[in-house]
C-alpha cells in the first residue's frame, strides 16, 4: 500500500468531501481552508471572500487502489469546473475549482487531467486552477464528516450533495464503494 495525498476545492468542502468518502481507494478525506493569506482562517472569515483561501479536501489515497488521474478525473467529473469563483448559489472565490498540488509530479496530473476533461468536453472548458504550494489549514471539527452527521438534516446539503453522489454512481462505477 502507497498512500498519496492530495488537495482539491470544487466548491463546498461538504459536498466534495461527501463524494471521496464513497471513493474505493480513499483511506481519509479532511475539510479546510488553503490558498489564503490569513493564518489558520476561522469558517467565518473564509466565508467572507476577504481572506483569498478555498473551502477545500485533503485526499489520501491508495495509490495500488486508485491513481491520482483517476482521482482527479473524480474530482472534474462531479462538480462544475467551468464555473468561475462559484458552485451554484455558492458564489466567491473561497468556491473556486483549484487543484493544490502537494507532492512531484501532481502538477502535470493535475495539467494532465483538465486537459483531459477539457477534450472529453468539447465546447466547454475548466477554469479550474492549478495553485500552491500554500499552507493547509484543518476546518473545525464541526465541518469534518458534515454529511454523515448534520449534513443530512441540512436543507443545502439535502439539495447538492445526493446529485454529487448519483453523478459518483453513474460515471464512475468501478471506482464506488459498495453500500454500508
Amino acid at each position: 500500500m502507497a498512500d498519496e495525498t492530495v488537495i482539491v476545492a470544487g466548491g463546498c468542502f461538504w459536498c466534495t468531501e461527501a463524494v471521496f468518502r464513497d471513493v474505493i481507494g480513499v483511506s481519509a478525506v479532511e475539510s479546510g481552508y488553503i490558498g489564503g493569506t490569513v493564518p489558520d482562517p476561522t469558517y467565518k472569515q473564509v466565508c467572507s471572500g476577504t481572506t483569498g483561501h478555498a473551502e477545500a479536501i485533503r485526499v489520501t489515497f491508495d495509490t495500488d487502489a486508485i491513481s491520482l488521474a483517476e482521482i482527479l478525473d473524480v474530482f472534474l467529473g462531479t462538480h462544475d469546473p467551468t464555473q468561475l469563483n462559484r458552485q451554484g448559489g455558492d458564489v466567491g472565490t473561497q468556491y473556486r475549482s483549484a487543484v493544490f498540488p502537494v507532492g512531484d509530479g501532481q502538477r502535470e496530473e493535475a495539467e494532465a487531467a483538465i486537459a483531459r476533461w477539457n477534450a472529453e468536453h468539447p465546447g466547454q472548458r475548466a477554469v479550474t486552477t492549478i495553485e500552491g504550494p500554500a499552507p493547509w489549514y484543518p476546518a473545525e471539527d464541526y465541518h469534518q464528516e458534515y454529511w454523515e452527521g448534520e449534513g443530512q438534516r441540512n436543507p443545502y446539503c439535502l439539495a447538492v450533495i445526493p446529485p454529487k453522489l448519483l453523478k459518483l454512481r453513474k460515471s464512475f462505477q468501478n471506482k464506488v464503494r459498495a453500500p454500508a
